[in-house]
């Protein structure tokens, strides 16, 4: 379960940087809630499985971050997790929110300043 958590993080980071768009507000989404919505991605990141109902995760987590603390949360969460994950296919995390309809205006990427961003 602890290897899932991480490659789920990574495509978090993806449904996070997607929900940075979104108006400010004070942070109610902790790791807690990534981890749970984005828990369908791990298959598809990790290369085990395809992409599956991992969407509607990434959707649900985009629509929910709708203030600058929210996204800023988000993104700090799936960075911590990309980072401690090394099965993660960082090329396929950073396509889910393409893969899922979403947009963001920035690479999804261990490396990303989320402050610069959200």
């Amino acid at each position: 379960m602890a290897g899932i958590i991480k490659p789920m993080c990574i495509v978090l980071i993806a449904a996070v940087l997607a929900v940075a768009v979104a108006p400010r507000g004070e942070a109610a989404i902790g790791c807690s809630t990534v981890v749970s919505n984005l828990n369908p991605c791990l298959p598809y990141v990790t290369n085990k499985g395809p992409l599956g109902s991992c969407c509607s995760g990434v959707k649900s987590l985009y629509a929910a971050a709708q203030t600058t603390p929210d996204r800023q949360s988000v993104c700090n969460c799936l960075k911590s997790l990309a980072s401690s994950y090394k099965d993660v296919d960082l090329n396929k995390a950073a396509e889910l929110p393409g893969q899922c309809g979403v947009n963001i205006p920035y690479e999804i990427s261990p490396s990303t300043d989320c402050s610069k961003y959200v």
